[in-house]
């Protein structure tokens, strides 16, 4: 005989707090409530309306440098972790948590213009215009409150002179080779005091250097000849180069799909690739008015974030063309370099006004721990704006941002430009032999040639 009982889990019907008021349950067939969708379009609105009055993505900014910052790296040991370098020659490792400066790292004569830790996060790598590559030995971090004095941390276990100022440094993942670029690309052993490999390709200064995070042996870089060029180390020589129109200023690979790269332009836009396909870009992602100075993927792959000269950081999706989110203030000047942290929570910016600043990655998130009754309502908050928000009036204040005047007119400036020159080769073309002057897709549009 098979019995039917009634079965319920006390988790459905128990309540977290002794104040919230007793679960109901309801049913939900759709023919009792037929006013279910604008009851939800009407939550959707609201929750949109709600994400922009709460969002307040600054958090605070930390002061000490006294010279505009020039570069960052992140700390892999520890969360609340970032390590800074400025233009006085001052490094600087730094508590997110508490905003504050845990030590100094002394000894460059000039600018430090590139810093890289190792994966296991016990080694620092700084380089600067001074020809010298430092190593140095990372601190524990103490998880006690940082308001004693600042220390000095000890001399660098290792300093290599070179005959070229340096632009940035790199370390590989998982391995013990770290390059450097300058005048060339120089590939370090920590254990060594000269490179153990060199390469050139050109005579231009190169700016920026990526280890690919997949194939460890797999490294790019951009130089001022407005090129981008793929290297391994297990050839003699340079693999691909690709040649724009206009520099770039940074580059970064995608952590989760490390075959893509994206690129930081002086164009005002940042452009991503597939390593293996680079004669058109996968995605242009606009909205800057300046040049984009240095950029940053999360740790998840499915954002970056940018930081560019006219004083403003945006976060872009890694598919999207446009930002999603908009982030300025008063003070900040020109932003040189941001970094995601590790846990894809906050971004960190260092800018040309000696501060860094730290921001969250979402701006309407809420700080602090969340009970499980206010982040499912927060889950279903947002999916009912993700269903609705083709819907115009939800689209108009989801994509709506606040911009400084400065940037809003730059950016209608800009946009008058570009329907200038689109206006002029229409007619070009309109005048021209038929076939004679095929219309090239703006993802082709800046790319000048690829050199294998």
């Amino acid at each position: 005989m098979r019995v039917k009982v009634i079965s319920r889990s006390t988790d459905d019907f128990t309540r977290e707090r002794s104040q919230d008021l007793q679960k109901v349950f309801r049913n939900y067939d759709p023919a009792l409530r037929t006013q279910e969708k604008a009851v939800e379009y009407t939550r959707a609105l609201n929750a949109a309306k709600l994400e922009k009055i709460f969002a307040k993505p600054f958090i605070g900014a930390m002061d000490g440098h006294i010279d505009a910052i020039s570069c960052m790296a992140k700390n892999p040991n520890y969360l609340k972790a970032i390590f800074s370098g400025s233009m006085d020659g001052d490094i600087r490792l730094w508590d997110i948590a508490a905003r504050k400066t845990v030590c100094q790292f002394p000894g460059h004569q000039g600018a430090v213009r590139g810093l890289a830790t190792s994966t296991d996060g016990d080694l620092l790598v700084s380089c600067g215009v001074d020809c010298t590559v430092r190593m140095w030995k990372v601190p524990m971090l103490k998880m006690v409150d940082t308001n004693d004095a600042i220390g000095d941390a000890s001399q660098p276990s290792a300093i290599y002179t070179w005959k070229h100022a340096f632009w940035g440094v790199d370390h590989q993942w998982d391995g013990n080779l770290f390059a450097t670029v300058g005048a060339q690309v120089d590939v370090w052993d920590q254990n060594r005091s000269e490179p153990v490999s060199s390469f050139e390709w050109g005579k231009d200064t190169v700016l920026s250097v990526r280890f690919n995070p997949g194939e460890p042996d797999v490294l790019i870089t951009s130089a001022s000849d407005r090129s981008i060029t793929l290297y391994d180390l297990r050839m003699s020589s340079p693999a691909r180069k690709l040649i724009m129109k206009t520099r770039c200023n940074s580059i970064c690979w995608n952590p989760r799909e490390p075959m893509n790269f994206t690129a930081a332009n002086e164009d005002t836009n940042c452009y991503s690739f597939d390593a293996r396909k680079l004669d058109e870009a996968r995605v242009v992602h606009k909205g800057h008015v300046s040049a984009v100075m240095d950029i940053d993927y999360s740790p998840t792959g499915r954002e970056f974030v940018t930081g560019s000269y006219d004083r403003t950081i945006r976060i872009f999706q890694y598919n999207g063309d446009h930002s999603r989110e908009i982030y300025h203030t008063k003070r900040m000047q020109r932003v040189f370099c941001v970094k995601y942290t590790y846990d894809g929570t906050y971004l960190v910016s260092g800018s040309d006004d000696t501060n860094l600043r730290l921001w969250k990655s979402k701006a309407s998130e809420q700080l602090g721990v969340l009970l499980p009754r206010e982040r499912r309502k927060q889950e279903y908050l947002d999916a009912v704006k993700e269903r609705y928000k083709h819907l115009p009036e939800v689209k108009r204040i989801v994509r709506h941002r606040h911009l400084p005047k400065p940037i809003y007119k730059a950016a209608n400036l800009r946009r008058t430009i570009i329907e200038a020159e689109n206006r002029k080769e229409e007619r070009r073309r309109a005048h021209r032999a038929p076939g004679s002057m095929p219309e090239q897709p703006f993802r082709k549009r800046r790319i000048i040639k690829e050199i294998e």
